[in-house]
């Protein structure tokens, strides 16, 4: 399967060209040309998967058919569940977007920044990415109207979801019209998820890649250190300066952790930057864009950069603390060997941690190399 086949318009096949795609992934071979007949989505897969443009792509192109007609009338809302993912799939419908025959003017909105210049922008965008609380702040000043929606989307829907979004969803679903095509991309089909899918979705196209993910995943190296809690700053640093690591994403699970282990890292010469929720707006994209760059060696984030944070190339993940969930580790790692590269991801294991590691690697369905840190000396780390 190629992108020509996949009823895409020309100019769209020049600027997938242009970007480097060369062959879709499965998810978006399945589908883009669904989503081009109307039909409502259930695609279950997990990140890196391709799944952003498997939308991005059938919008654009429907929208080259569809005509502006009142201002503040949405025609495609995306619903994301941080203000990074939002980011990224606003830069993904731009690079798209950019020579079309019609270009769509998309517009991403989100909180933590100032919702004036929001507002301004608002200004004849047909297709939004919004995060549910700015949205709701946004409609609640008349800057935006759901009423004229004809394309909904939920992205990390199961993220979508949990408690911290329930009530806000609850709003925003009732100022949809009732007609509209409805996509809904998950990386679990969780009970709620499940319930969500009778609730929005008509007779949808279900597309399910998770039995696939080895196959469409560049493999990643997964390695263990068991290591006393106290020498988990040691290593850490240790492995950075050892292995002349440069451009690194850690993670931990807490604010006072991600804050703790920076000025750790920073003390010994390692430049690093903390990304989490206590952070503006602001201080979050210049973090990201410092790792990039190459400004910075060390990114030091909690959960929140778990998903929707995509680092092309990025060589090396390390797990300073466990997350809860092995649907989180999953995401965790999956922030290294993308875009057909290889990658490298490293747990930091204390005692009191092993057997959640167990269970982990047990739901991972992969079991991880183990390497014992008690024979090695970590002076001067």
């Amino acid at each position: 399967m190629s992108f020509t086949n996949l009823g895409l318009s020309g100019p769209l096949q020049s600027a997938i060209k242009k970007s480097g795609y060369t062959e879709p992934y499965p998810i978006q071979s399945a589908a883009i040309p669904a989503i081009l007949a109307g039909k409502d989505i259930l695609g279950i897969a997990q990140t890196g998967s391709g799944k952003t443009a498997s939308f991005v792509l059938p919008i654009l192109q429907q929208f080259q058919k569809k005509y502006f007609t009142k201002n503040r009338f949405i025609k495609a809302l995306i619903l994301v569940p941080t203000r990074e993912l939002a980011v990224q799939v606003g830069s993904v419908f731009a690079l798209f977007n950019h020579n079309l025959p019609r270009p769509i003017k998309t517009l991403a909105v989100y909180g933590g920044v100032s919702i004036n210049p929001q507002m301004i922008q608002m200004q004849h965008v047909e297709i939004l990415v919004a995060t549910p609380g700015r949205l709701l702040d946004l409609v609640a000043n008349k800057a935006v109207h759901l009423s004229a929606v004809e394309t909904l989307v939920l992205d990390e829907a199961d993220k979508m979801l949990n408690l911290e979004f329930k009530s806000e969803m609850d709003r925003i679903f009732k100022l949809l019209p009732p007609q509209r095509q409805n996509l809904l991309f998950s990386a679990t089909l969780g009970k709620d998820v499940h319930t969500l899918t009778e609730m929005l979705l008509r007779d949808p196209v279900k597309i399910e890649i998770e039995a696939q993910e080895e196959s469409v995943m560049p493999p990643i190296e997964l390695f263990g250190y068991r290591v006393n809690e106290d020498r988990k700053g040691p290593l850490l640093r240790y492995l950075i300066k050892s292995q002349n690591m440069q451009q690194v994403l850690v993670f931990t699970s807490s604010v006072f952790r991600a804050d703790a282990v920076v000025e750790k890292l920073k003390a010994h010469g390692i430049a690093a930057l903390a990304l989490h929720s206590k952070k503006s707006q602001g201080a979050r994209t210049d973090a990201l864009r410092y790792l990039k760059t190459g400004e910075i060696r060390v990114l030091v984030a909690t959960d929140l950069a778990s998903r929707g944070i995509d680092i092309p190339l990025l060589p090396v993940v390390i797990n300073y603390e466990l997350p809860r969930s092995p649907k989180d580790f999953i995401h965790r790692i999956g922030r290294t060997g993308r875009a057909g590269a290889a990658g490298l991801a490293i747990s930091l294991v204390a005692e009191e941690e092993e057997q959640h590691f167990r269970v982990i690697q047990k739901k991972m369905g992969k079991w991880v190399d183990m390497v014992d840190t008690e024979n090695l000396s970590l002076k001067g780390f």
